[in-house]
Order: structure tokens, then sequence, then C-alpha cells
């Protein structure tokens, strides 16, 4: 790992506030002088960009910003969504009680049902306030760390040429609901509507790695991507379908994407991820960030 990579998992893993964001700008933009900040719509993203979108054959993507932390796990089951819907039944329905609970007292207390219907929001907007606005998690390493530092280290790994042929893309405000690659595709439709984008997110907890393809990209570069991505000394490399794997990230924005994502294993709720959005996002394997990175040298290499 580089330089770069150390201090940002040392000293700027947490990027949720604008004065974080902005001190983690400032760490790239001192690295990389000919970052741009490309800012805009509501709330305000600062996206930042390296290399020129119009003219590269793929551009690389994470998002930078980082959540709150909450006292349960983001968990995903991207081949097993009956898991995926039953664990969030499930974080609903203490919630459901809580709310209950307080529009009974209030009705007891107050005799007044517009109090009551007021008590139960207040619940409902203190849980939403929890998942986006709440403390910032202090560990990030998978979520999304791992994917800012594959980006870097694909960038200082790159040669001159393979950077002319590439771009580089760190969206803001994807935990929030992906408006920093909402405003990126605005700003660039015409042309991201063929145009190769692969999205790194969560990629260093887990032992497969899954390469999630739309129809787009699997027809435009099919091959090339398959070649790119090969098989991975002590790891497991799985390329899927985006129409038959649920991976919600900055990718969906693009019809021609592919998404890439560390899995674990297990019997009955097969691959998954958890710890992320949590204290327990601590780990960070290296072998897999060494892996994408030749990855995705391999695949600009094949697109010259």
């Amino acid at each position: 790992m580089t330089e770069l990579t150390q201090e940002i998992l040392q000293n700027y893993q947490i990027r949720k506030t604008k004065a974080q964001k902005t001190a983690f700008i400032e760490l790239m933009q001192a690295r990389f002088p000919e970052l741009r900040v490309e800012a805009g719509g509501t709330p305000k993203s600062r996206n930042l960009v390296l290399g020129d979108v119009d003219t590269a054959k793929v551009v690389f993507a994470a998002h930078y910003d980082t959540c709150a932390v909450l006292p349960f796990p983001n968990f995903i089951t991207p081949k097993n969504p009956m898991i995926f819907v039953l664990y969030n039944l499930l974080i609903c329905i203490p919630l459901l009680a809580v709310m209950v609970a307080v529009c009974v007292g209030l009705m007891l207390l107050t005799d007044s049902f517009l109090v009551a219907w007021l008590g139960m929001l207040a619940v409902l907007a203190a849980f939403f306030w929890m998942l986006v606005g709440g403390r910032p998690n202090v560990h990030t390493v998978n979520d999304n760390t791992s994917g800012v530092i594959t980006l870097c280290e694909i960038l200082q790994a790159m040669t001159a040429e393979e950077r002319q042929n590439a771009a580089f893309v760190f969206f803001d405000f994807e935990e929030a609901g992906m408006f920093g690659s909402a405003l990126f595709y605005k700003k660039h439709k015409a042309e991201m509507k063929n145009k190769l984008l692969v999205n790194f997110d969560c990629v260093s907890d887990g032992d497969t790695l899954l390469i999630i393809r739309s129809k787009k990209a699997r027809e435009a570069y099919g091959e090339a991507i398959e070649e790119a991505f090969g098989p991975a000394v002590e790891k497991t490399v799985r390329l899927e379908k985006s129409a038959t794997t649920l991976y919600p990230s900055d990718q969906t924005q693009f019809p021609c994407h592919v998404a890439v994502a560390a899995m674990k294993r297990a019997r009955f709720v097969g691959l998954y991820m958890d710890k992320i959005h949590t204290k327990h996002d601590t780990v960070f394997d290296e072998r897999n960030i060494e892996y994408l990175t030749q990855s995705a040298r391999r695949l600009t290499q094949k697109l010259l």
C-alpha cells in the first residue's frame, strides 16, 4: 500500500460533515493538483474528478462520503432478496413498537389525536435522523474508505498512457441518497450514456469479489470485463448480472456500469455483507485492493 493509503486509513476515515469532507478534498488536491471539484445540487454535492470524462475510455468511481454510526449493520444479501427484505422488516418492528407506544401514551396523557400523531412523526423523524444525520462512524474501512483507496491505488499504479484513457470520480452524498452520482450523471449525461463506469463500493471485507454488470456493459464490454477480472489467488471472483443481483449503490445511475463489492458466504444466506455502518467496520484486506488495482489496469489496457 502507498503512503497516501496509509494516511487515509490513519487520519481521514471520517468524511461525513462538510468540514471533514473539506479536509479530505484538500488532502487529495495536494496529492493530485489536477483534481477539480464539481459542485451543485440539493444537498450541495462536491464530486471530485480527475481526468477528461469526455475522452476517457472508462470511468472509475467510488463514493467518498461516510455514514452515521448505527446500532445495527446495513446487512446486504445481493443474491438473496428474501433475506434482505426480512432483515429490514425486523429492523422496522422495534421502530413501529416505539411509535405505537408513543402514540398510545400521548393519547392517554393529552386525549388529542393530533398530539399523538405528531409524536409518532417525531419518532419517525428521529429514526431517519439517526440513519442520515447521526454521529459520524469513526470506522469506515470497508464503507467506503476501501473504494476511495482503490481509486487512489489505481491512480498511482497507472502509466501515463493509461491515465490518459481513464477518468476518476469520487462521489459525494451516496449515503444520503446517491445525490452526488445523480449530479454527475446529469452534468455528463451525453458522455456517460454509453461509456463504461466501474464503481467500487465496500471492497475490502470478504473473500468473494462480486463483479455486477449491467446489460449494456455486458453487450459492449463483456469480453474485456471478463478478461480483466479473471481468477484471483485465494479469492473467488463471481461475474453476475445486475438484473438478478441486488446491490444499491452509485452505479445504478448509469446505463453502462459495473459494480464491484466484496462479499462473505454462509449457508442458507449465500453471499452477504455485514458490519458496515457500525463500529465493527474495521477489516481491510490488502489482497482485494491489489487485485482490483491490477484488474482496473488490465481493463484500461484492453480498452486502449
